[in-house]
């Protein structure tokens, strides 16, 4: 790339979403610090203690973050496949070459270190789903043009869960639903997705039976406001209406028994007992409740102000698991209390508003949909961990973008939203 080239990128580059991420990395590795640290350290940079790690995971995520930067969009835009495919293969070879971490098999050693390649492959999906979205002929009208998207949002969503038993993982894409509404899904399938919720809350705390009783109910409501329709107005009413009715309860009292199984026969015994101890169905608190129980404590003890820097207690004795990684929001509410809470959860806010404004300012199809991607990946990352540390979902696992201590998931939401801004810097070079 000539030096015009890159100068005129640097010139579009979005500089206030770099500095919200460096704000963001800078005080995640500031957390880490808070968490891992302990009296008898004698360096906070040193290879050989977490914060030192994590320092040298940020200078890694800045050098992608620069080459991304360097690179013609063109080449991303033609790679989504060749990458998508190839990170299915490393996906599917995971299982074989990792090591059996907590029932995950999700963890490949390389050295000093681990990668899990769960981490990008989001990266690798997103990018395929806005090539193949961003086709010519591609237009999404009806459910049958979600059948390829949901096939490439599936199928490692599969790999993940079923072959390296990694839940947390793989309900990430999820997130992508975001995108789709955006691209024109109806919104009976988030509808649908809602209704799915509630029956499966419903299936375990009341049982399926009483499930299948509450979708009869409301089945019954249904068909008779149908019949009172037809009387009211004298207008005749098309039979598939009633077809729909009765199928979707079919559906959902088979849903229902179908979770129970499910629960029963499929889930790991730890993810029954952290669900059902959620949903007060099992008071545990010195086993699947342990790391909620402490992370409430740590939270709370930190007051309006927080206890200050390296200062906290619960962090210092170890007393909440995993405190530097999916837990470290609790350091952040134990030694900056509720204020530095506060001004995180806004600075998060600030950027995926941000992510989402840039979004809708492309000129293009492709990086229109993968800056949604972007954005839900984001958000779902961070309602989902905040929620799992104060208790309001359950516990699977998922880092907190930028804060949470691991090379992994710093360079994937690194290379996630330098893609994003290396696409966004371009887009009056693809107006031409």
């Amino acid at each position: 790339m000539s030096t015009r080239n890159s100068n005129n990128i640097f010139r579009q580059v979005d500089w206030l979403t770099i500095g919200l991420f460096l704000v963001l990395v800078m005080f995640g590795w500031m957390n880490v610090l808070g968490a891992s640290y302990s009296f008898d350290q004698t360096s906070y940079f040193s290879f050989d203690y977490r914060s030192g790690k994590q320092l040298v995971w940020i200078m890694g995520a800045l050098l992608m973050g620069f080459v991304i930067l360097m690179l013609d969009w063109r080449v991303i835009e033609m790679s989504s496949y060749v990458l998508y495919g190839g990170m299915l293969l490393l996906l599917i070879a995971t299982p074989f070459l990792a090591h059996d971490i907590k029932g995950s098999m999700s963890w490949i050693d390389l050295g000093p270190v681990r990668l899990q390649p769960a981490e990008f492959a989001k990266i690798t999906t997103a990018l395929a789903l806005s090539k193949f979205m961003s086709g010519y002929d591609y237009k999404l009208r009806s459910w049958h043009d979600l059948l390829i998207p949901f096939i490439i949002m599936g199928v490692p969503m599969v790999i993940i869960m079923v072959m390296q038993k990694e839940t947390g993982s793989a309900l990430i894409f999820v997130s992508f639903f975001l995108m789709f509404y955006r691209m024109g899904m109806t919104g009976i399938v988030l509808l649908i997705g809602a209704a799915a919720v509630v029956l499966f809350v419903l299936s375990l705390v009341a049982g399926a039976w009483t499930a299948v009783a509450v979708v009869g109910a409301c089945a019954a409501i249904a068909i008779a406001f149908l019949f009172y329709r037809k009387w009211k107005d004298s207008r005749k009413w098309r039979l598939s209406q009633l077809f729909i009715v009765i199928g979707f309860a079919i559906v959902s009292s088979v849903y229902c028994y179908a979770c129970h199984f499910a629960f029963e026969k499929i889930l790991q015994p730890h993810q029954r007992t952290r669900i059902e101890v959620l949903l007060g169905l099992k008071d545990d608190p010195q086993g699947a409740g342990y790391n909620v129980m402490q992370s409430k404590i740590a939270i709370g003890s930190g007051g309006v102000l927080g206890k200050g820097f390296l200062n906290g207690t619960q962090t210092k004795m170890n007393f909440v698991p995993e405190q530097a990684t999916d837990f470290i929001f609790c350091t952040v509410g134990e030694e900056w209390g509720f204020a530095g809470s506060t001004m995180l959860l806004i600075l998060y806010l600030s950027l995926i508003l941000r992510l989402l404004s840039i979004a809708e300012r492309q000129k293009d199809q492709f990086s229109l949909i993968f800056c949604y991607c972007v954005a839900g990946i984001f958000l779902f990352h961070l309602t989902i961990n905040v929620g799992m540390v104060l208790g309001l979902v359950p516990v699977i696992g998922i880092p907190l973008p930028f804060l949470s201590y691991g090379g992994s998931s710093l360079w994937g939401f690194s290379i996630l939203l330098f893609i994003l801004l290396r696409l966004d810097a371009s887009r009056f070079e693809k107006m031409r």
